[in-house]
């Protein structure tokens, strides 16, 4: 049951390309005319030409049915035999079946050049709406999946429904057609024969499948723009937190979608062009029947030979023709089945819940006039309470520092602000608001984000810097460096701020990464700055540089910091002791030293390292 839903589901993205699909059957129609046609024209006419008695002298009158328009021709066939001979009669034969041909395999190319915008279109809707569910699932959703498969979920799996479904779509419409037209036509010809046939397909079958798959090949150009989509998509998945604090999903969306439809025009065009080699390779067997066709019977007129050619001749064409469609239906049934379980997994991304869920009467957030308070805030990752009973008040244009052992719910306490998390119990106010009465971009536009690991992108470092930030100007930009200490080292690499600093910004140092972080957290200008560690992986020379920078940025701003090294927060307005979720200490650093309990403990350890 759960499959024929999915199966209608991805049925609903086929609806869009209702002309394609219409134009699809108009022209699989008219090819399957245009092969009868072709094939049903052989024995009349040969029994014409190599039984001049049987010639039809009276002009038949014109009506729109088989029996009248083969009457047409061979009245017309006639009237060349009796005045050009069999020989030119022949020739012209030859010639209508190759044009009959050509017209068939005509429109059997543009059946699939409709097809083309089908298949892609589906393909491309269904990895967009992948790819947006993807931005908006909350950080908890990650923490239960693996990236790999995630990512094989919007490649792999998103192409077998192209290879497959969208394949049986086609298949399961054209071939039952086919192989029932052709198959009345054997067996009206020879029983015998048919029956020995239905022997041998199968053989033939596995022939042709081997023969058409040495004919495919990749295009290098299309598995290059398909990775560096994968590319992107993975920067996402390791991004994102930083997508989400800096309103930058709608600038993350639009850039997939550029290479989304980049690489959709050029799969379309891969397609079309492997797509009319078989019609084309079917065209030159049609010369090459006709060309036989034509040996044949002259070697009949010429009396070398006692076959009575044109029953067999038209039943070999037919034959010929039937192997293909036999082959690709007996084939189509596996491939749902394998297409369907891509689509189980795919719609369990795009059904996932959005715990993370904007009300639909949110209030606006311009601005941070107040305090921020955590008032008996609880929060629980499974069955596993991380924070228990936190409260806390920040005021405006203060510095609150959070301190205490690794895994002791520092991060997750300040991930509750920008609701990467929403709380398990207890409420956190912004100005005296629940936070989940605001609207999320908004509420995300009053923080910046500095954190531990820089997250930065395969891009310049303008682009970086800019991020989420569709018109900041290069003046802007360069202020914000200089007030990260980053200008000097940026204006000496190669291109400056066009520079691009490689995955991940692998081409700068830990220091130089943090500080672009810091000039990107600059320029957004929040009014509520969190600093998660963000000097404890720096080296004494790149983490003074750096602490300049956040002194610099800090000085304007409400801050929350998380420190690991705690000689950098001794200023601050108060320091938070944090240990297994609860708070254990509070107070200045000369207040916390004077207790003796676990900060000044902490403090003496880092002193004696």
């Amino acid at each position: 049951m759960k499959r024929n839903t999915n199966f209608k589901r991805i049925l609903k993205y086929v609806k869009p390309y209702w002309f394609s699909v219409t134009m699809n059957l108009l022209f699989n129609l008219l090819a399957i005319v245009f092969s009868l046609f072709s094939f049903s024209m052989i024995v009349p006419f040969l029994n014409l030409l190599f039984n001049p008695s049987n010639l039809l002298l009276v002009k038949p009158e014109f009506s729109i049915n088989s029996d009248a328009l083969l009457g047409l021709m061979n009245y017309y066939i006639s009237l060349i035999i009796i005045e050009k001979g069999q020989a030119v009669a022949l020739i012209f034969i030859c010639v209508l079946l190759v044009l009959a041909f050509f017209l068939r395999n005509l429109t059997t190319y543009m059946a699939l050049f409709y097809m083309a915008s089908v298949r892609v279109g589906t393909i491309k809707d269904i990895r967009r709406d992948i790819y947006a569910k993807l931005l908006i699932l909350p950080l908890s959703f990650y923490g239960k999946q693996k990236k790999g498969d995630i990512i094989a979920r919007i490649t792999t799996d998103v192409q077998e429904i192209e290879v497959s479904i969208m394949n049986y779509l086609d298949v399961f419409i054209k071939s039952p057609l086919t192989i029932i037209a052709y198959f009345l036509y054997m067996l009206g010809v020879s029983w015998k024969l048919t029956l020995f046939v239905l022997v041998i397909l199968p053989i033939g079958g596995i022939i042709i499948g081997k023969i058409g798959k040495s004919l495919k090949k990749d295009s290098k150009e299309g598995m290059t723009l398909f990775a560096g989509m994968l590319a992107t998509i993975e920067e996402t998945l390791s991004g994102l937190r930083i997508i989400k604090a800096f309103n930058a999903i709608k600038y993350s969306d639009e850039k997939f979608d550029e290479q989304n439809n980049n690489y959709s025009r050029l799969l379309k065009f891969v397609y079309r062009k492997r797509d009319l080699s078989s019609p084309m390779s079917e065209f030159l067997s049609s010369v090459i029947i006709a060309v036989v066709l034509w040996f044949g019977s002259t070697l009949i007129l010429n009396g070398n030979s006692t076959i009575t050619a044109a029953n067999f001749i038209a039943y070999i064409v037919v034959f010929s023709q039937i192997i293909s469609p036999a082959k690709s239906f007996s084939q189509s049934f596996y491939c749902l089945q394998k297409g369907m379980a891509s689509a189980d997994r795919i719609f369990e991304i795009l059904d996932a819940e959005e715990i993370i869920v904007e009300k639909p009467d949110a209030l606006p957030l311009k601005s941070f006039e107040k305090s921020i308070q955590y008032d008996n805030v609880s929060f629980r990752y499974g069955k596993d309470d991380v924070l228990k009973n936190i409260n806390i008040t920040v005021e405006k244009g203060k510095m609150i520092a959070l301190v205490g052992e690794s895994g002791g719910g520092k991060s997750t306490l300040v991930d509750l602000l920008p609701r990467f998390y929403d709380v398990s119990g207890g409420v956190i106010k912004l100005d005296d608001v629940d936070i989940r009465d605001y609207r999320i971009e908004d509420l995300r536009g009053q923080f910046g984000v500095v954190s531990q690991e820089s997250i930065l992108f395969n891009d310049t470092v303008f682009n970086n810097i800019a991020f989420g930030m569709e018109h900041a100007s290069r003046e802007a930009v360069i202020e914000a460096a200089k007030v990260a200490n980053a200008h000097d080292f940026i204006m000496e690499m190669e291109n400056g701020y066009d520079t691009f600093i490689g995955d991940r910004g692998m081409n700068l140092s830990g220091g130089q990464r943090q500080r672009i972080s810091i000039a990107r957290a600059v320029l957004k200008n929040p009014p509520i700055l969190i600093l998660d560690e963000a000097t404890s992986s720096l080296d004494t020379e790149s983490e003074r540089l750096v602490q300049e920078a956040l002194s610099k940025v800090m000085s304007s701003r409400t801050s929350i910091v998380i420190a690991h090294r705690l000689s950098t927060i001794q200023n601050a307005d108060e320091i938070i002791v944090i240990s297994k979720g609860i708070i254990v200490e509070r107070g200045k650093h000369e207040e916390l030293i004077i207790k003796g309990g676990v900060y000044k403990k902490l403090t003496d350890l880092q002193s004696f390292n």
